[in-house]
């Protein structure tokens, strides 16, 4: 039976900076969590910035991200480790999250909400001033190395009951609320990440947010920046405004006709 194989952490490092708009203090927040060894929950409605942020300050700060997308499959194996056969020997793999604690990296857990409660149990003794992580399998306690942070994200207006962080868990994090930037700022972020001319991207934004006004008359969630810098990459390709914003905005966020054509409307008055 064969150890873990060495891993090149080289590979989760960040080489360009990421663009990021600061809002409102955040990166000096998550600098000061990251020197100080807390573990940071990031809180925000989809496409508002926060995997962004987290790639922008691993860059900042010069520390491997390892990100990890959450789903209801993960298991804490997948996370932690496993041993593989690879031939004739059994091989123990790290997983990303022992990467992470061994090599000092910041571990990101996207959407934690949507991995299974026992999954997230194991995290447990590494947001908290211990920063171990047991490895059950191998009869191990791994101590985290000081430049390793966990960081997490969730959408709180997605949560069900079923589907919440524990406050056991919530109680372990410092944590920064995100939201879609003011209009000043998310128009810079879609003039430069479509590279299209400020006047336009002002549009688009101005959209973005007559269409999040309509949240709670018939739309689960308002459009993102992400989708509004969609929309502008189509149109900067020659596409249609109506058929960019059909293709990146409406259709994306709603299945219902009469939702989708009043999108469109505003899209017609306004872009």
């Amino acid at each position: 039976m064969s150890s873990a194989r060495e891993i090149d952490i080289g590979r989760y490092r960040i080489e360009q900076e990421p663009f990021y708009a600061e809002v409102r203090g955040e990166t000096t927040l998550f600098t000061i969590a990251a020197l100080n060894k807390m573990a940071v929950m990031l809180k925000g409605p989809t496409g508002c910035g926060k995997t962004r942020f987290v790639q922008h300050m691993a860059y900042k700060l010069g520390r491997p991200l390892i990100t990890v997308a959450c789903h209801e499959d993960l298991t804490a194996s997948d996370l932690v480790g496993r041993y593989l056969l690879q031939g004739q020997e059994t091989v123990w793999m790290d997983g990303p999250l022992t990467i992470g604690v061994k090599h000092g990296a910041i571990v990101y857990l996207d959407e934690v909400v949507e991995a299974r409660k026992d999954t997230t149990v194991i995290i447990h003794p590494l947001s908290d001033d211990r920063r171990v992580l047991p490895i059950e399998k191998r009869g191990q306690v791994i101590e985290a190395a000081d430049e390793f942070m966990l960081v997490i994200s969730y959408n709180p207006g997605y949560q069900s009951a079923l589907k919440d962080l524990k406050q056991s868990t919530k109680q372990r994090f410092m944590a920064i609320e995100f939201d879609y930037p003011p209009p000043e700022i998310e128009t810079v972020v879609v003039e430069r990440e479509a590279g299209i001319e400020r006047e336009l991207a002002a549009r688009l934004v101005k959209l973005g947010g007559k269409v999040r006004n309509l949240k709670h008359h018939g739309l689960e969630e308002g459009v993102s920046t992400r989708l509004l810098i969609y929309a502008g990459l189509l149109m900067k390709q020659g596409v249609p405004m109506e058929v960019a914003c059909d293709a990146a905005i409406a259709r994306p966020i709603t299945d219902d006709p009469d939702m989708q054509r009043s999108i469109l409307e505003l899209a017609k008055a306004i872009v």
